[in-house]
């Protein structure tokens, strides 16, 4: 099929069960392709100096590659062929030079911290620790263009004991390979990814006891009195336990999203989106407790002028030692929020709510703990049972006599 590729041309392409290519009628060899994916790339078709065909792949359709784009990369690369060089063979060159290295400090600072990505704080800095930590070191040496599967499995295996640990890198490092076959630094659908099983991930389920609770609260009071810790820190804590909330939508509370007076945070944005959190009556009065620091906007201040505070994991580490439960994370304040909430009979939609869940099925996983007040219900009722039972035979025996 010949035409001059334009914008709608490419837009009307529709995928069928084979790829279909649309060769443009003004430039020779610049084309379209779309796979049965869906997908469309600008593709050049062109010939080596010895004659031989050669297939350079410009690039997808869409943000950077447009079809006039597309268009001035293909008159580039036939402008190359008429020097008598050879254009594929020169942007090989390219791929095999570029390393694992190079395309981790483009593929943070192009992709992941490029705010018109819409990457949370939180997560751009997950995905730079993952790189910095695991991935440069133990392949950014490598050519992108050299990275093979069993390269990939190797590191994904390295880190088996650690299974959540090694499923994200896995994840990060198969989308740093998508956008190098984006960024035409590999052959597309060359991701070496593909086909790395990932690990079982066993869900963890901690919830504090109330003896556990107990003694967490005199662990706190004691750092309190005794100025163990700071009392950022305890204040955060504290709040972690009443509210249920995440810790960064604790550390980085702004006291703008308080409104004591009608007892509820108002969070402009969080991992789900704006979110209401409500205000209980020990949370409110732990706020009332912190003194607001001039110039500095959050409710639970760092050590820097005008920060929050950063270092939560030292100094929970010293209380849960203290507190003998040196298993629990940070993360666990919350699951411990809503077992005491389903062990109060609390509907599974409200709870929730509460926690400001979007999806049922995050919710769904407090379900078992809703045997709790059924069974507390089934003892009541054996016990009247029981009781009324007893005494009848009781009677009996008051009259056989």
């Amino acid at each position: 099929m010949t035409q001059k590729i334009t914008k709608t041309v490419v837009g009307r392409l529709q995928p069928t069960a084979k790829s279909v290519c649309v060769w443009d009628s003004e430039l020779k060899g610049f084309g379209v392709r779309c796979r049965p994916s869906g997908a469309k790339y600008y593709v050049l078709k062109t010939r080596a100096p010895g004659g031989r065909q050669r297939w350079i792949t410009i690039g997808r359709h869409g943000s950077p590659w447009t079809t006039e784009s597309a268009r001035i990369e293909a008159q580039k690369l036939l402008g190359v062929r008429a020097q008598g060089k050879d254009p594929a063979a020169e942007r090989d060159e390219k791929k095999t030079a570029a390393t694992v290295k190079a395309l981790s400090e483009r593929f943070l600072t192009d992709y992941v911290e490029d705010e018109k990505n819409g990457k949370k704080p939180k997560t751009a800095k997950d995905y730079r620790s993952i790189i910095e930590r695991i991935i440069i070191p133990t392949l950014g040496h490598l050519a992108i263009a050299d990275l093979a599967r069993s390269d990939v499995s190797h590191l994904h295996h390295k880190l088996r004991n650690t299974p959540y640990q090694a499923n994200r890198t896995l994840a990060v490092l198969s989308k740093m390979m998508n956008k190098a076959e984006e960024w035409d630094l590999r052959q597309d659908g060359s991701n070496p990814c593909r086909h790395v099983v990932k690990f079982k991930e066993k869900p963890r389920k901690r919830f504090l006891t109330r003896e556990e609770l107990k003694r967490l609260g005199d662990a706190l009071n004691d750092a309190e009195r005794n100025g163990a810790e700071s009392p950022s820190f305890i204040s955060a804590i504290r709040l972690l336990m009443f509210t249920g909330a995440r810790l960064s939508e604790i550390t980085t509370l702004r006291w703008e999203y308080v409104d004591v007076e009608r007892h509820v945070i108002s969070l402009p944005d969080s991992k789900s989106g704006a979110k209401l959190i409500p205000l209980n009556k020990p949370a409110i009065e732990i706020l009332r407790q912190i003194p607001r620091i001039q110039n500095n906007p959050y409710v639970i201040t760092g050590r820097k002028d005008g920060a929050h505070l950063v270092e939560m994991e030292k100094p929970w580490q010293r209380i849960r030692k203290t507190a003998k439960i040196e298993d629990v994370r940070i993360h666990d304040l919350r699951h411990s929020f809503a077992s005491v909430a389903v062990s109060g009979g609390m509907s599974l939609p409200l709870i929730g709510k509460l926690l400001g869940h979007t999806q049922a099925q995050t919710t769904q996983r407090y379900a078992h703990l809703a045997l709790d007040p059924l069974l507390v219900a089934s003892n009541s009722v054996a016990s009247s049972l029981m009781a009324a039972m007893t005494e009848t035979s009781k009677n009996d025996d008051c009259d056989n006599h």
